[in-house]
């Protein structure tokens, strides 16, 4: 099934080129049937590459997708041109009294920063208290998994003295999860971050469950059932060559682990984990699929 998003949103091209069906708006309202509504707070600084990666992943899924892309209200990201915001995004202050079956937070370049001292985090821990009355399920991605397990359940985050950057080795330790449906016994994703959450601190008693970790890089994936949340502290959603982006634009300076071929930046990388980011976003949906109201009103009512 197709993904609803704005005709004109640069992502459209990219996604029906690689064979994505993409609805418009007209074709969605002749079809009987409610659509997931899935809102995507984008915090990364490219974010038409975070827009199309997302929309990628939730396009190749079996359901009728309606996308909404919400931004912090006077946050002004300097990457991004104001008409491209104005047009396409939605500020939280408007969408607070809206209803969403699954709601995504990225990453964010701020993470070797404490959260309080993050300009809009009074604003992000506020969405993520209302994500627990106005979401049915949420999905968190490296910076913003770190932030929502500190601000839920005190989990500090502790800066690596290198950063981990490549393509790592995962475990599955919950293959009964429904959000590991299919996956392999081990899997490999990408990871680029400065700082980690450990496992020996998440609290006892909290609920909170490991469903995947490396020996290399620790905690990859943490479902916080409670609270209906997946945090993900790696990245499911990169493209082929962002790690190679954001090689350069460090100025080709640490060298991604196992990514290029024989360690050589001038060899082109291969997708390793293009498969298992279909399936864990796809398990997500069904998930969300399965359990979310008919009613959108009653969302977030018990």
């Amino acid at each position: 099934m197709p993904i609803k998003i704005p005709d004109d949103l640069p992502a459209r091209g990219t996604l029906e080129a690689e064979g994505i069906v993409v609805m418009r708006e007209t074709d969605a309202i002749r079809q009987d049937i409610r659509p997931l509504r899935i809102g995507l707070l984008n915090l990364m600084p490219n974010k038409i590459s975070t827009e199309t990666q997302i929309a990628r992943l939730l396009g190749a899924t079996p359901l009728q997708i309606e996308l909404t892309l919400v931004r912090i209200t006077d946050h002004v990201p300097r990457n991004t041109s104001a008409d491209h915001l104005a047009t396409f995004y939605r500020p939280w202050s408007e969408v607070r009294t809206d209803r969403f079956d699954g709601f995504i937070i990225t990453g964010a370049p701020v993470e070797r920063m404490p959260f309080e001292a993050v300009r809009y985090w009074p604003e992000l821990q506020s969405i993520l208290d209302w994500t627990q009355t106005h979401v049915h399920g949420c999905l968190t991605i490296c910076w913003a998994a770190q932030a929502a397990l500190y601000h839920f359940h005190g989990v500090p985050k502790h800066e690596l003295p290198q950063k981990a950057f490549g393509i790592f080795r995962h475990r599955n330790l919950a293959p009964a999860s429904p959000y590991l449906r299919g996956f392999a016994d081990s899997f490999d994703i990408p990871v680029s971050r400065w700082t980690e959450v450990r496992a020996a601190d998440l609290p006892s008693g909290s609920g909170l469950e490991v469903l995947g970790a490396s020996d290399d890089t620790g905690l990859c994936l943490v479902s916080d059932a409670q609270r209906r949340s997946l945090h993900i502290f790696n990245h499911f959603e990169y493209d082929t060559t962002t790690l190679a982006d954001e090689y350069a634009r460090d100025g080709a300076g640490q060298i991604p682990a196992n990514y290029f071929p024989g360690n050589e930046p001038s060899s082109a990388p291969e997708n390793q984990w293009r498969g298992h980011a279909h399936l864990l976003f796809g398990n997500w949906i069904n998930q969300i699929y399965q359990t979310t109201p008919f009613d959108l009103a009653a969302i977030g009512r018990g």
